[in-house]
């Protein structure tokens, strides 16, 4: 693995050339090969080359994420799975002549070697084509069936930014317009009534006044799309009961005037939950895990289950790598386990939503069937799911109900 570039004060303020660029992209996915996380790998690089700008830092990162992204497909054309492989498949499969960008000047990739230099045509098998592990292309193609390329497709490229319109605070044209004014560009989506995505200036966001002040929070429109799903109405007394940051919470407080409570096994994952639900104006109660007895029955508990984060490979595509399928049937157990705990915190007649951003059959049917088996006075009344290629991340929700 080679050592990340340093470049002296005098470059300080000169911008990266495209091939310098390159070449630091390749030593940060030779640190994440070498088993570094991504995020870890690009945030010491970036500490450690203060002469790159932000357009620089974007750069690199955009190389580093298609890579991981399209890890198999652009290691097939580029010959190798290093970094230099991975680039080198990057450059090939946009079309544009290797040859240009590594020529060992400067700070950019070492010259092209005699059998770097061939031009790859390899025959790719499915899984490779797709970018998706030997392994798992079987489980999710019959999953999806004829929807399982274009889901593996859409999953090789950058996910969207989309936001969700706090409708407690502004209706959607006037925060559309509130973003206008500060370069963020949006439009509607109709997956969900407060849903916009962002065409222009998402880099942007999190410092424009439309976000601090809490009329709009950075949210994928399926993710909205679920809590619409769910039966809420005023009164009701609702539990997101794996709420991790709160984005569901806070989706459900602003959709209907309802008692909210938010619970998570790991404490720390709500510690902005808070402060984020008195910039948005509304009211969200964090529950411990041994409070939750105490304070059942709910009329809707809202379970979006631990799972293989495959409809959300796109965001964080080193999750397609680092599951196993022994790592899978514990996510799935896991999930067995969490739907048994949440049915006896629902009151009678109420409502157990159970969700995944997940695209496997196994975390999400199979697992509805799976209960409803062990547990007969239970009926699912909805059963709905996402698909990657349709614009938001890959969801899955059934409502299960409690027979009288």
């Amino acid at each position: 693995m080679g050592g990340l570039v340093y470049i002296s004060f005098a470059e300080w303020n000169k911008h990266m050339t495209p091939a310098a660029r390159l070449q630091a992209a390749i030593e940060i996915l030779d640190r994440v090969i070498a088993g570094a996380a991504a995020e870890q790998a690009l945030t010491s690089w970036a500490r450690a080359s203060r002469f790159a700008g932000s357009k620089d830092r974007a750069a690199v990162r955009d190389h580093v994420f298609t890579a991981l992204r399209c890890w198999r497909s652009h290691a097939a054309l580029g010959g190798a799975e290093t970094g230099r492989g991975l680039m080198l498949g990057a450059v090939r499969e946009a079309g544009a002549d290797p040859a240009l960008m590594f020529t060992g000047d400067g700070y950019g990739p070492s010259r092209l070697t005699g059998d770097e230099s061939v031009a790859r045509t390899p025959r790719m098998t499915a899984a490779e084509e797709n970018d998706l592990p030997d392994w798992i292309w079987p489980m999710f193609s019959d999953s999806l069936g004829a929807d399982a390329t274009a889901a593996a497709q859409a999953l090789r490229h950058r996910a969207p930014v989309h936001l969700r319109v706090n409708l407690r605070a502004s209706d959607v044209a006037d925060a559309q317009s509130q973003l206008a004014e500060e370069g963020i560009v949006t439009e509607r989506l109709s997956i969900a009534p407060a849903a916009l995505n962002v065409s222009e200036g998402a880099r942007k966001i999190r410092n424009s006044k439309a976000y601090t002040s809490g009329v709009v929070e950075l949210q994928d429109a399926a993710s909205q799309a679920v809590v619409e799903a769910l039966p809420l109405r005023a009164g009701l007394r609702v539990l997101d009961y794996c709420a991790g940051g709160g984005g569901k919470s806070l989706a459900i407080a602003a959709h209907a005037d309802c008692q909210v409570y938010a619970h998570d096994i790991d404490w720390n994952r709500m510690k902005d939950l808070s402060p984020r639900a008195e910039r948005a104006g509304v009211q969200i109660e964090l529950l411990r895990t041994a409070e939750l007895s105490a304070q059942a029955p709910f009329d809707i508990v809202f379970c979006d289950a631990p799972c293989s984060g495959s409809g959300s490979w796109r965001r964080a595509p080193e999750g397609k790598w680092r599951l196993t399928a022994e790592r899978l049937a514990a996510v799935v157990e896991t999930q067995a386990e969490v739907l048994q705990q949440t049915a006896q915190l629902v009151a009678v007649d109420g409502v157990l939503a159970y969700a995944t951003c997940s695209m496997l059959d196994v975390e999400n049917e199979n697992q509805v069937t799976r209960f409803l088996q062990s547990n007969p006075e239970w009926q699912k009344t909805l059963s709905k799911r996402w698909l990657v290629q349709d614009g938001a991340d890959g969801f899955f929700v059934a409502l299960l109900k409690r027979h009288s």
